[in-house]
């Protein structure tokens, strides 16, 4: 008797995926995504805090002990990927090195993950998480099927990351800043894009970018990146960006978008269509009117038709930490912003006062990133916190030391925003009182920062001044 056959196939073992630093906000997500797509994943980090810990935890992926150890790196790993927050020493790094493993950064697993996608890049210095955001709310609303990689969590998405088999197109946040701690490269060059954007160019990243004409120049690499019959789609009015996005190549589709048309009424914002109806939007200010313009830009790519993204627009919530209302009383609303860099405070700053003309500002900024709390960098704020009636700036001398910084007087500070009443508080319950201290009544409150002023109960602050 001839030996039974068997027409099954033979079953490929999952990839065996280990995550160096995994426990950073998007490496742990990235983690979780992989988990969800069938790897086996394992990661690892000298320190893990909430809420990566908790979601980690939750998908048994939670390291068993915190720190490096090399003992983790075994020669079946099909890939190690490396966070920004791992040294070049690291000894895991240093063991997948010689054992010749598959490394990657994050950008570039994202790019091996999607080689048969259409990607789109979202970059530029402020609005694209808002505008990778807005792209997404209005895929999903339509039911069109993608992948995405963003860096902030989102209203309705339980991931950061999503990487699927299906999926024709990925969307993607550029962000400029370095790959890895072994690979210089900024981020957004490493995703070979099919359509770009760039949102708007200012300089930042100091520690990495020591001048502004180094820092535009990351721009004009990704900008050239566009290839034949690429799409690049940039704000015609930003001049920095004008200085790369010009038109020079023939195969090349460039588009230019500004401020979507638009009517203030009682603190609300309506779109204007091509047919002048008129469509209410969540979000408001300039800044926000222009992440609109070029979300919409990259639908109509896309082929989204402008009927069906106004509908879905109409609904977007804007993106977690970005103009996000704490709370709203009849004569004064609380909001909280992700702004730290000049443009972002002034755009942010400027579009609460225009929204609420008839009402007082009052703003406060926290500097919280190496760049902003820079003696070298801090000029680049003079003239652009003029928008509110009270403006406030807080640091943590204790920041400082944590970033290697020379000590900041009060006094630098507030020169460096060129505005002779601006109030400068180094100690957060002085800051909690000298709000409270304020009068209220027909009075707005902005706090903007990429830090948490020291734990400072916003919520709770929120509810004295409201009500």
């Amino acid at each position: 008797m001839e030996p039974a056959t068997s027409n099954q196939q033979p079953v490929t073992p999952p990839e065996a995926i280990h995550l160096i630093a995994v426990g950073g906000s998007i490496m742990h997500n990235l983690a979780l995504a992989l988990h969800r797509r069938g790897a086996h994943v394992t990661g690892s980090d000298d320190e893990i805090f909430e809420p990566a810990k908790g979601r980690l935890a939750a998908a048994g992926l939670l390291p068993a002990q915190e720190g490096w150890d090399a003992a983790r790196i075994t020669p079946d790993l099909s890939a190690v990927i490396v966070g920004m927050h791992a040294r070049p020493d690291n000894p895991e790094l240093l063991r997948a090195q010689e054992l010749g493993l598959k490394i990657h950064s994050f950008p570039e697993y994202i790019y091996e993950a999607s080689r048969d996608k259409q990607r789109i890049v979202i970059g530029g210095s402020h609005g694209k998480t808002s505008i990778t955001a807005c792209i997404l709310h209005v895929l999903r609303f339509h039911g069109r099927k993608f992948d995405y990689a963003v860096g902030a969590q989102l209203a309705g998405f339980d991931l950061m990351v999503q990487l699927t088999d299906d999926a024709p197109i990925i969307i993607i946040e550029g962000d400029e800043y370095l790959s890895s701690p072994v690979d210089r490269r900024p981020k957004f060059h490493l995703y070979q894009h099919h359509i770009g954007v760039i949102s708007g160019i200012s300089w930042d990243h100091i520690n990495v970018f020591p001048t502004e004409e180094i820092y535009r120049e990351q721009f004009r690499i990704f900008a050239d990146m566009t290839p034949k019959a690429g799409v690049l789609i940039y704000d015609r009015d930003d001049e920095q960006t004008q200085l790369i996005a010009v038109p020079t190549n023939p195969d090349v589709t460039y588009i230019g978008y500004g401020p979507h048309e638009n009517v203030i009424r009682d603190g609300r914002t309506f779109l204007i269509t091509k047919k002048d109806e008129e469509v209410p939007v969540q979000v408001f200010g300039e800044h926000n009117l222009r992440n609109i313009s070029a979300a919409k830009e990259v639908c109509k790519q896309l082929g989204i038709k402008g009927k069906d993204f106004f509908r879905a627009v109409a609904t977007f919530p804007g993106a977690a930490r970005r103009l996000e209302l704490v709370r709203e009383g009849t004569t004064s609303v609380v909001y909280k912003d992700f702004a730290h860099a000049p443009s972002k405070l002034k755009a942010t700053a400027t579009a609460l006062k225009k929204q609420f003309p008839k009402r007082r500002l009052v703003a406060c900024l926290e500097l919280h990133t190496f760049s902003s709390l820079n003696p070298a960098f801090l000029p680049q704020y003079a003239h652009c916190f003029d928008a509110p009636d009270v403006a406030v700036v807080y640091f943590n001398p204790h920041v400082l030391e944590h970033k290697r910084l020379p000590p900041l007087a009060a006094a630098t500070v507030a020169e460096a925003f060129q505005r002779p009443d601006i109030k400068v508080i180094t100690d957060s319950a002085e800051l909690a009182a000298f709000l409270r201290s304020q009068t209220w009544d027909k009075a707005n409150l902005l706090l903007m920062s990429s830090g948490t002023f020291d734990g400072l109960d916003l919520n709770g602050l929120a509810a004295e001044i409201v009500g």
